[in-house]
């Protein structure tokens, strides 16, 4: 039997918000956990990416928020959502807003990587939702921008991930500081690496969902292991990039991930990346790329493993394998979501089998090594239809306009007229002094003594009464300025100034 929202609890407002977007039956995790969350009961749901957990927190949380109608206050949310990362925090926020807008509640998203001034403005005119990664959570509540003290609700997603990112510490340091007794909600795919102690800290006697082993999934997938020779390996990727539907490939490093994506772009497959090096900007922009098809190809490390959640992915390519089963769960979690279809590749070499089927067998995934070459049938198969070539354009960079250049001529000509009606010396090298007109302080380091490295022979005499006029100014081109005149200039002056001392 279909069990609607508005059957499950759910009140009529936030239903129509769901009915306007084309939901109208609820999945397996949101039928478990809606009863009790909407109770305000503590849940622990366990649920693997792609279940729907998303709606499962967010529509109790708001309905309980718009029930209860209390006054917002600068500083002081009344819910708290973390997500370990900054793209799950953004995909979070675009469930839980229309829910919120249709309650006339107002929501804000903090994380790091960026200038925290908007955010503070934000927290300032007071929100009812904060969506937060815990790093600049715990920034700002150090810096007295955002008070806990009046959380009614929190939400912990992706607690595992949490655990495996090291943020645990820093959250339990946030969770210390909202009210006792409040409702806790925590989602997670696995309850090891000290997630099992957060729930028994925090959580009250919670009532815990489980859909689907986080493996689970992954089973219902297509899994495929291409062995291929190491100097045929970016062919084969090139022609499993090369279909016409979304397809996410991961790679170790942020360099390589960088690097595969213009090698892509280049050899006519629009391909975009996503890694830790980007600014948040550069994220946004390769991520609606991906998202309205203008790349179909996501080039990412692990950070995008959770953080992506783009419907329609039909492949994952695991172009360099991880090195534990978990991340291979995380990363082939990306496509196959929500019951719909998808394949995961992993791509190894010779050296690399004894390593990949060890990852694979962790994983719970029995799948037999076909060795291939870029052109097979095989290969084909899994790319689907081959997508028409891209012309690879390189981007335009706007340069400052230049200022046009002087005649070097000119230039000297122009110093030495200025120098010649101020009284000053001919000037025959212009120098940095050049144009330097009357009255202009002269610099601590011109007119040196004789004998300081300019070789001139000129005495005192001579420099303030034969070869300037009293009381006039020195030009650059006299004293230290003259060492850079050649041996032979030098050798001249001086011999015109011993005709002048005679």
């Amino acid at each position: 039997m279909t069990e609607t929202f508005s059957s499950l609890g759910v009140p009529g407002f936030l239903s129509s918000v769901l009915s306007a977007q084309g939901i109208t039956e609820a999945f397996p995790i949101q039928k478990a956990t809606l009863p009790s969350t909407l109770a305000g009961r503590d849940v622990l749901g366990r649920g693997q990416t792609g279940s729907g957990k998303t709606l499962a927190f967010a529509l109790p949380l708001v309905a309980r928020l718009a029930a209860e109608d209390r006054p917002r206050r600068a500083r002081f949310p009344r819910a708290l959502i973390m997500a370990p990362t900054r793209e799950l925090a953004t995909q979070i926020s675009r469930t839980v807003i229309p829910l919120a807008e249709a309650a006339k509640l107002r929501t804000a998203v903090v994380f790091g990587g960026v200038s925290q001034v908007r955010q503070e403005k934000e927290l300032n005119a007071g929100v009812d939702i904060l969506i937060a990664c815990p790093g600049r959570l715990n920034d700002l509540m150090g810096q007295k921008v955002v008070d806990l003290s009046r959380v009614e609700i929190s939400i912990l997603d992706e607690a595992d991930h949490m655990a495996d990112m090291g943020f645990l510490p820093v959250v339990r340091r946030i969770l210390d500081q909202v009210p006792s007794g409040i409702q806790h909600m925590l989602f997670s795919a696995t309850l090891d690496n000290g997630v099992d102690k957060l729930v028994s800290r925090y959580l009250s006697n919670p009532i815990t969902h489980s859909v689907d082993a986080p493996q689970a999934a992954v089973n219902t997938m297509e899994h495929k292991v291409f062995m291929v020779d190491a100097d045929l390996k970016k062919e084969l990727v090139r022609e499993l990039a090369a279909g016409t539907g979304r397809r996410i490939m991961f790679m170790r490093t942020k360099h390589h991930a960088k690097k595969m994506a213009l090698w892509l772009s280049k050899a006519g497959v629009p391909a975009v990346d996503l890694h830790g090096n980007l600014s948040q900007n550069a994220r946004d922009r390769n991520l609606a790329a991906f998202s309205n098809g203008t790349a179909n190809v996501l080039v990412a490390t692990d950070v995008a493993a959770r953080g992506v959640h783009v419907d329609g992915v039909e492949l994952v390519v695991h172009i360099d394998p991880p090195t534990e089963h978990k991340a291979y769960l995380h990363r082939s979690g990306r496509t196959a979501r929500a019951g719909s279809d998808g394949t995961v590749v992993t791509i190894a070499t010779p050296d690399q089998r004894r390593d990949v089927n060890q990852l694979l067998k962790a994983a719970g995934i029995k799948v037999p090594f076909e060795t291939v070459s870029p052109e097979d049938a095989a290969v084909a198969e899994v790319r689907g239809t081959k997508a028409a070539h891209v012309e690879y354009e390189v981007p335009v960079r706007q340069q400052p306009a230049r200022q046009p250049k002087r005649a070097a001529g000119s230039e000297r000509g122009a110093a030495a007229e200025a120098s010649t009606s101020t009284g000053g010396s001919r000037g025959r090298r212009g120098g940095r002094g050049r144009g330097r007109g009357a009255g202009q302080p002269v610099a601590a380091h011109e007119g040196r003594q004789p004998g300081q490295r300019s070789g001139e022979a000129r005495g005192a005499s001579q420099r303030t009464g034969e070869a300037r006029g009293a009381g006039q100014p020195a030009s650059r081109g006299e004293g230290g300025r003259q060492r850079s005149t050649t041996a032979a200039g030098a050798g001249r002056r001086r011999a015109r100034n011993r005709g002048r001392a005679a």
